[in-house]
């Protein structure tokens, strides 16, 4: 296993971070924002852009903006070239906020990779239409997204 760890966080905190060249990233950002400003010694990085969306119907076209297979294959392709390094590296993966893309997304490459998530509890509220696109690229994989209530559980437990 060459993907040893994965995160997900938001935008603001990705920018803030010092680059690491054993961690890879997958920034994700809206169609109407400028592309994050990340640390150049992060050297492998994947931009997207799309909205974090649902479409309302099935039948309707696909919007401009929203999330479509080939961005599904280029992850499945960034996270598969990661995988395949001769040396560990971890996986970061951001949105504008670290909620819901980023989240959808990091379930993926947990899935793919067999990494663990850092506060997987807290992707309860994973985009549904991200991961159904993940999940038809790559149907073998089990993207488990975790009920609400473990990250309560998270919460109130006692800390050491």
């Amino acid at each position: 296993m060459t993907i040893n760890h994965v995160f997900y966080t938001s935008r603001k905190l990705a920018e803030s971070l010092a680059g690491n060249p054993y961690m890879a990233v997958i920034s994700i950002t809206d169609p109407t924002t400028p592309e994050a400003r990340l640390d150049p010694l992060f050297r492998h990085v994947l931009r997207l852009s799309f909205f974090d969306a649902v479409p309302a119907d099935e039948f309707m076209p696909a919007l401009p903006g929203l999330f479509d297979q080939m961005m599904a294959r280029r992850i499945r392709d960034f996270v598969d070239e990661i995988h395949r390094a001769p040396f560990a590296m971890s996986v970061m993966v951001h949105c504008e906020y670290g909620v819901s893309r980023s989240a959808a997304v990091a379930l993926f490459v947990e899935a793919f990779s067999g990494a663990p998530l850092e506060a997987r509890e807290f992707t309860y509220e994973a985009n549904p239409w991200v991961i159904e696109r993940l999940q038809a690229l790559c149907p073998d994989l089990d993207i488990d997204i975790p009920a609400a209530t473990a990250a309560h559980e998270r919460r109130v437990a006692t800390r050491a």
